[in-house]
């Protein structure tokens, strides 16, 4: 489970250990309730895909039709999720060959 630092508290953290879920969540500043020199696990590699997860999804909330789920039946929401990602596709290679 990746998360930003919002979540690096000491109840998500245990709630996480708790379930065997490996959190990849950045260290604040100055952790609350944590002993020095034992900093949790962090896999900077990860939590950067993360990022392109989110803002994937993030661009499809943009998408009118998507967000506010027009389509009641889920074969046709499922294509207008692939129509959208084919949109974004063409409008980023067009992008790079200008």
């Amino acid at each position: 489970m990746a998360g930003d630092k919002g979540y690096d508290v000491p109840w998500v953290r245990n709630w996480f250990r708790r379930r065997r879920i490996t959190a990849i969540i950045p260290e604040k500043h100055k952790p609350y309730g944590r002993r020095p020199g034992r900093p949790p696990l962090f896999d900077a590699l990860t939590y950067r895909r993360r990022n392109v997860i989110e803002r994937s999804i993030s661009w499809l909330k943009q998408a009118r039709r998507i967000a506010t789920r027009y389509e009641k039946l889920a074969s046709n929401f499922l294509a207008m999720l692939k129509l959208a990602m084919i949109q974004r596709c063409l409008r980023f290679h067009l992008r790079d060959t200008t």
